[in-house]
């Protein structure tokens, strides 16, 4: 039995491991660096370097890599060994407080979106402080930002540390507006649960669609998928039980709070849910179990498959962004609190993010959009496109009585004040959650549930934590001239409920009647990514970047290219796998089991048996459905010839939509077709029973 508490991180540098290694003055100094976000003194560093080295090395590390997230949505890192000469051939293991704190890696091959050009390789990698070194496969990896020669951000961590500094300064003003003076740092929060599927490796290597795009572009329905509700929560079995146990322990091991483990909805379909922590944080730790994850799974014999939508006809997978706002003395601002002076505090905040979420719906929209995420929204195991706010039916009752000026009775049938000396006292979890609900309050918490399940939870978190600041810095530059502030507090908050009320809905998301009254409300539907990205581009949203500081208006632009350009050559890698399929896989086992039919016919008429048989009939289905789906083809091959890269991004993007992406549905609709008509023997690839019941 492993003993959970020495195991959890206990290839960490966290605070304990650096308060046993370094002096006193030093980690002092490191702490106020570390609460600020500041630099770090070079003196300073190198000592923090040498004590983190001899760690490492102690550890067996040999090696050390400055980790960071590009914008490919994936980690990137490069090796370098501690040795270091000190001639006659031998070597000492050395590390520098300068390599510490900077990297050098080359900058050219990452996607930039027109910020460097080819030949510019020059890119530098920037210690994150707020965020502990690890060790991983023999090498202490530092968590770093990553951004170009001139400055620009090329990754996703540089803004993300801007948006979460943003809310930091603005909800500070809010806190000593209410007086507490004695909070230095206001954080977010997040617990980013992760779906995912685990099949078995074999059959996972004979489907060349789930090699090379993550899902599967053909498939028929099976006979069984979801519609019994017996796989959710169901009895872990002995592979998956297996692979959880071992995941947990080497998440633990990183400091990753890996809490909750279960079978989800779909056959084969898993999820892993941690324990909220900083954001900044959050975000390496769940690249870090979206890389073991897959990694573990091979060691298993399975593969673990983290598209959106994996397989047609059943759930698809998600990774709910759960964020909250706390400072550094432990208090949640989204705790409703048990005085009016705390009510009020939360009130603010609470408005806070339900203004922030209708002004800037089409940016959180944008924020969860890809290729993949397309096929799943709107499904009936995620939200729709259309951006709401659940808040309860007691949460939303509160706001709706300091709207109108009347008293509010809560759930124990109790008066509650509601005025400028005193607002309610609102206890939590009074209300059902809601499923199908984008944006939803769970207590003292949101849970953003748009989010696929591949993304880093980067961009996401930047749009809500900037959306928030602004939100809060209009309420400050209120606030701070009012002579009232009571009287002034209780009219703010009562106009920006008027306001921004038509975001909140607590009913069914997945209704035909929800689409209509939102339209009616004046909300977005932006059912595609083709849709959602635009909202990059959109004046007043890079203005609201621009005026907190985290992206400048080049690197929202360059944002923008870089996931219009992802979007389309997804669509056209499917594509392109599509047409392979079918011409070395599909028509050749189609051919093959006619020509048996044809054989057994031709039998048949040899002996005299001249009926109408079922061989007839077989061929007959066989060979209409072969002419339409060479028909197909041609279509889709048609469109791929057409789809050159266009200077304008958006025109590339919606041919990719229009054209190539139904070519691809159609396409898909006759080889399904086929695949429930062909001899199994013949058919070239598992089908989706073999896939989703692989793993026993």
């Amino acid at each position: 039995m492993k003993n959970i508490p020495e195991l959890f991180g206990s290839m960490v540098f966290n605070e304990t491991v650096m308060q046993t290694r370094l002096p006193k003055d030093i980690f002092k100094a490191l702490k106020k660096t570390m609460l600020r976000g500041t630099h770090l003194e070079l003196d300073l560093a190198n000592v923090v370097a040498n004590a983190m080295k001899d760690w490492a090395v102690e550890k067996g590390a040999t090696h050390f890599t400055h980790w960071f997230h590009p914008m490919t949505g994936i980690t990137a890192e490069k090796h370098d060994s501690f040795i270091s000469p000190v001639g006659n051939g031998k070597v000492i293991m050395e590390f520098s407080g300068k390599e510490l704190v900077r990297g050098e890696p080359d900058a050219s091959s990452f996607p930039s979106g027109g910020l460097r050009n080819t030949f510019e390789a020059r890119g530098y990698t920037v210690w994150d402080i707020t965020s502990y070194a690890f060790i991983k496969d023999d090498t202490l990896y530092i968590p770093t930002a990553f951004c170009s020669y001139g400055g620009e951000s090329l990754d996703k961590k540089t803004p993300l540390l801007r948006s979460m500094e943003a809310l930091h300064f603005q909800a500070l003003r809010i806190l000593r507006l209410f007086g507490n003076n004695a909070a230095e740092r206001v954080i977010t929060t997040v617990g980013p649960e992760q779906e995912y599927f685990l099949i078995d490796k074999e059959v996972y290597l004979k489907r060349p669609d789930l090699l090379y795009t993550g899902r599967t572009l053909f498939g028929a329905r099976p006979s069984k998928g979801q519609e019994l509700d017996d796989h959710y929560f169901g009895s872990l079995k002995p592979r998956v039980s297996a692979f959880m146990k071992e995941l947990e322990e080497e998440l633990w091991k990183l400091g990753v709070y890996a809490k909750t483990k279960h079978d989800e909805v779909a056959p084969g379909q898993h999820e892993m849910a941690p324990i909220f922590t900083t954001t900044n944080i959050a975000t390496d730790h769940n690249q870090l179990t979206m890389e073991f994850m897959k990694k573990i799974a091979l060691k298993h014999d399975l593969a673990c498959l983290l598209h959106e939508k994996p397989f047609a006809g059943v759930n698809g997978s998600g990774k709910h962004n759960n964020w909250s706002i706390t400072t550094d003395l432990g208090g949640n601002l989204l705790e409703p609190g048990e005085t009016p002076h705390e009510n009020a505090q939360f009130l603010l905040f609470l408005v806070a993010v339900v203004k922030a979420v209708d002004t800037y719906q089409d940016l959180l929209r944008a924020s969860v959009a890809s290729a993949g995420n397309d096929h799943r929204l709107g499904a009936n195991e995620a939200p729709p496109a259309i951006v709401s706010m659940f808040l309860g039916d007691e949460l939303t009752a509160v706001l709706d009585a300091i709207e109108s000026g009347e008293d509010y009775r809560g759930s124990n049938s109790q008066p509650m004040e509601i005025g400028v000396t005193a607002l309610p006292h609102f206890p939590k979890d009074t209300t059902d959650r809601n499923r199908t609900s984008p944006f939803a309050f769970t207590g003292n918490k949101f849970e953003f549930r748009m989010l696929g399940s591949t993304f880093s939870i980067a961009e996401t978190n930047i749009a809500l934590n900037t959306a928030v600041a602004e939100s809060l810095r209009c309420f400050a530059d209120i606030l701070e001239k009012e002579t009232d502030f009571k009287a002034g507090l209780a009219a703010l908050i009562k106009k920006t409920i008027k306001e921004h009320k038509r975001i909140i809905f607590n009913g069914n998301n997945y209704s035909d009647e929800w689409v209509v009254e939102a339209e009616k409300r004046g909300l977005s539907n932006l059912r595609t990514t083709v849709e959602a990205l635009p909202a990059m581009t959109l004046q007043s949203n890079i203005e609201l970047f621009d005026k907190h500081s985290v992206y400048s208006e080049t690197e929202m632009r360059s944002r923008y290219e870089i996931h219009m350009e992802s979007y389309c050559k997804t669509i056209i890698i499917e594509a392109l796998t599509m047409v392979e399929m079918v011409k070395t896989g599909i028509i050749p086992a189609s051919v093959a089991y006619q020509n048996e039919l044809a054989k057994l016919l031709k039998l048949k008429k040899e002996f005299g048996d001249f009926s109408y048989s079922l061989e007839d009939r077989m061929l007959e289905k066989i060979s209409k459905l072969c002419n339409a789906l060479l028909k197909k083809l041609d279509t889709l091959e048609e469109a791929l010839e057409k789809a050159e890269d266009d200077h304008d991004i958006l025109a590339h993007a919606k041919f990719c939509r229009e054209k190539i992406f139904m070519a691809m549905s159609e396409l898909r609709l006759v080889a399904d077709e086929l695949e429930t008509l062909i001899d199994k023997k013949e058919w070239p690839f598992p089908s989706y029973s073999e896939l989703l019941y692989s793993v026993l």
